[in-house]
């Protein structure tokens, strides 16, 4: 199932689910922000499990029952923000990035895999961000401006939001919203860094290839999803939420550069948390 390095490879080794599994999904998510998980072999499971760790979200494409189910529809192929339901590749994105508050809680589980492809491709946020910051620290100043970015508006997908690639907060942490599908439009300011940030969300990717029963669930403010190309009839059970128990928003940086985020710099550039509004226009158009 799993082919990662070695320091990875607890992350991504699957708990099997039982009677005290809320309690290591809260630890885990706590320290992590991800936790793979095994033996949902049935729809009834996964919703039983999420209702134990999740007020569940309804969705635009969701059941009665709050869960939605993933797969290759075959009409869906020329819609902007419905590549859920194709085999064609997903971007690394935020789940329901085009609206105010995203849910924090995104639960996947497959109940069939695909005949070839569909692996999920999963990277943390935090990786991303400390990568950039350390690395490329204008991209990562640009992509945390307010309103650089504005995510969703098609048809079905609600009003879009306004907003940035990394937000940080007054405690130090910073969450992530991300979508690079043609629903995401952006400020010409960070235009120049687009490249160096989808480089940056696919060098980090783990890839999990998901047996029937095996699903993973992860803190949307801190981790982004995608997926390969599939062939076959893949089916998913997805659950959107928020947390029944106390989890915190996004991640601690951990730069190890010297520098931290908000302190000067020897280049005199202005640091990320310096609350500096740049552009998107009020306008939509």
């Amino acid at each position: 199932m799993i082919h990662v390095l070695p320091d990875v490879r607890e992350l991504l080794t699957p708990h099997r689910v039982r009677p005290g599994t809320p309690e290591v999904i809260e630890q885990r998510l706590q320290r992590t922000g991800l936790i793979v998980l095994e033996g949902l072999t049935s729809r009834a499971a996964v919703l039983d499990l999420a209702s134990r760790v999740m007020t569940i979200t309804p969705h635009r494409d969701s059941d009665i029952d709050g869960l939605t189910t993933l797969r290759d529809t075959g009409r869906h192929e020329q819609r902007a923000g419905y590549a859920g339901f194709t085999g064609t590749e997903l971007a690394p994105h935020t789940e329901r990035s085009g609206i105010p508050v995203p849910p924090r809680l995104m639960l996947l589980v497959c109940g069939r895999p695909a005949g070839q492809g569909g692996e999920c491709l999963l990277t943390d946020g935090r990786s991303v961000y400390d990568g950039l910051f350390i690395n490329h620290w204008k991209a990562a100043h640009a992509l945390s401006q307010p309103r650089t970015a504005f995510f969703g508006g098609g048809v079905g997908a609600g009003s879009g939001h306004p907003g940035q690639v990394f937000a940080a907060r007054p405690d130090g942490r910073v969450s992530v919203r991300l979508r690079l599908d043609g629903l995401a439009r952006w400020s010409p300011l960070v235009q120049p860094y687009l490249g160096a940030l989808r480089a940056a969300a696919v060098a980090h990717q783990l890839r999990l290839r998901l047996a029937v029963g095996q699903g993973y669930l992860l803190d949307n403010t801190r981790w982004l999803h995608a997926r390969a190309a599939f062939t076959g009839d893949r089916l998913c059970w997805r659950a959107l939420g928020e947390p029944t128990f106390s989890l915190l928003p996004g991640f601690v940086p951990d730069l190890q550069s010297g520098t931290a985020a908000g302190a000067s710099r020897s280049d005199g550039s202005t640091p990320i948390h310096s609350g500096l509004v740049h552009g998107w226009p009020n306008s939509r158009s």
